[in-house]
């Protein structure tokens, strides 16, 4: 099988194209015949060095979609030749999705509505994962998400063009949320609308907060924080009492300072969100209640549903690294085959 590699840390020259044999799985294990890779920043800061590097070789991207090719003993949850999208595939494993055919445990390997394509799927992952998280870590809940299960509340969602915020603003809408979206251009602006956002804002802006309590005059009560370490001061401005603040990345600086008082008198949820460490509970919910907004078409992608999608051949996952980490708006995927 066609396999992209490396063998040590460094920038996306290390990655390169090539056969190996195809693999097979062992007990509780699926082989996934990849269709589409996805890429997210947790792949590349990896293979620059970001996590531990424990293997002779790695595959990368911890995302993606294809066809169950075979199982391993004792597997019943998935069957040959059923569709599926796969998440965290690489994690604590060096079989990512960078390749033909990724090995993988069973769980991992979720099945794909009847309809929704491979691009879809491969966009799942990581993104959508955070976002369901950041939307069910409240004090007063909800734990899972369904049609009307935020039914009543006010989602923040900041930073509404990025990969984790489009989910977070389609799942927060298929929940019944009321969502506002904060951008920082024209562009993001009609792509976070085109997600579905009622209210999206621009930053920076010294009137933000004011903005956010015009909409929201008893604060919000979940916030889905990309730059905690930029936003904590107007986070708890505009947060309502007992609210949560999910943050799931460090754009902006490596720490953030908060008023003690402020915060506590409205008895504010911090909360950080990392996949990779958030526990095998919560990702089984996630991937369940995932599948169902994929299934009521809650969870589309494209331009036109506020997610552009830019394709790479798997010859070029380098460049495919590359443009991710400069920021590229959307979500960056690689066509492995044709499949779909």
């Amino acid at each position: 099988m066609r396999a992209i590699t490396y063998s040590q840390t460094g920038d996306s020259s290390v990655l390169t194209l090539g056969e190996r044999p195809v693999p097979e799985p062992g007990p509780g294990e699926v082989r996934v015949r990849i269709a589409v890779s996805g890429v997210n920043p947790t792949d590349w800061k990896a293979r620059e060095g970001g996590r531990p590097f424990s293997f002779t070789e790695v595959t990368p991207n911890q995302d993606g979609a294809g066809t169950v090719d075979a199982v391993g003993e004792g597997v019943t949850s998935v069957s040959v030749g059923q569709r599926v999208w796969v998440y965290l595939a690489q994690h604590e494993r060096p079989t990512g999705t960078a390749a033909e055919f990724a090995v993988i445990p069973a769980g991992r390997a979720v099945p794909l509505a009847e309809g929704a394509s491979f691009a879809l799927g491969a966009s799942l992952g990581v993104p959508a994962m955070t976002a369901h998280r950041a939307l069910t870590v409240h004090e007063n809940g909800p734990s899972r998400l369904a049609p009307g299960a935020l039914a009543g509340r006010t989602v923040l969602v900041q930073g509404g063009a990025g990969a984790v915020g489009h989910a977070a603003i389609q799942l927060a809408v298929w929940a019944g949320a009321t969502v506002i979206a904060t951008v920082s251009s024209d562009e993001k602006e009609a792509l976070a609308r085109a997600a579905g956002a009622h209210h999206v804002l621009r930053y920076p802006s010294e009137t933000l907060a004011d903005g956010i309590r015009e909409l929201a005059p008893n604060g919000v009560e979940h916030i889905v924080e990309v730059a905690i370490a930029e936003n904590a001061a107007l986070d708890v401005e505009v947060i309502a009492n007992h609210g949560s603040i999910g943050y799931y990345a460090d754009n902006g600086g490596d720490s953030f300072t908060a008023a003690v008082r402020a915060s506590f008198a409205k008895n504010v949820r911090w909360q950080g969100l990392l996949l990779y460490t958030v526990g095998e509970t919560a990702l089984t919910a996630a991937a369940e209640d995932i599948s169902a907004a994929v299934a009521d078409g809650a969870l589309p992608v494209g331009e036109e549903a506020g997610l552009p999608v830019t394709w790479f051949p798997l010859d070029e996952t380098a460049a495919a690294h590359d443009a991710v980490a400069a920021g590229a708006t959307g979500k960056v995927l690689i066509r492995v085959s044709d499949e779909d």
